[in-house]
């Protein structure tokens, strides 16, 4: 499937910074940032939330991190998610006040394994504390 297939945003109302984001992905020279970044298994994303009420396209704040936790999604606190740096695994990045900075995170278990082996680090399932 290429870009082409899927429903443009140009039918949705979106934010002026989120159809500009939507529209970049035909550019040649992000394009070509695409295709570099696949040589470290990396992609490109559109950092976004959805209000409340209306389901409505809003981009991220700064401060607000999406995490996914027993595979649902929610959005918190930066600080408060990077707090917890031991349980949280950053997922994606942005370039944000001159610095690469963590976008969304998954939340993740530890499981003992052997003596002696390293730990085994997983996704919260649903069913998990």
């Amino acid at each position: 499937m290429t870009a082409a297939n899927i429903l443009q945003a140009g039918t949705y109302e979106m934010p002026p910074a989120l159809k500009r984001a939507q529209a970049a992905i035909h550019l040649p020279e992000v394009q070509a940032m695409l295709r570099r970044l696949s040589e470290y298994d990396l992609g490109i994303f559109m950092p976004h939330q959805h209000d409340e009420k209306t389901g409505d396209f809003q981009p991220l704040p700064d401060d607000l991190m999406q995490v996914e936790s027993g595979r649902k999604v929610s959005f918190q606190r930066k600080e408060q998610i990077e707090s917890q740096a031991d349980r949280y695994l950053a997922v994606s990045w942005r370039w944000q006040a001159g610095a690469v900075a963590p976008a969304s995170a998954c939340e993740m278990v530890r499981e003992d394994g052997p003596e002696g082996a390293d730990q085994r680090v997983k996704h919260k399932m649903l069913d998990q504390d």
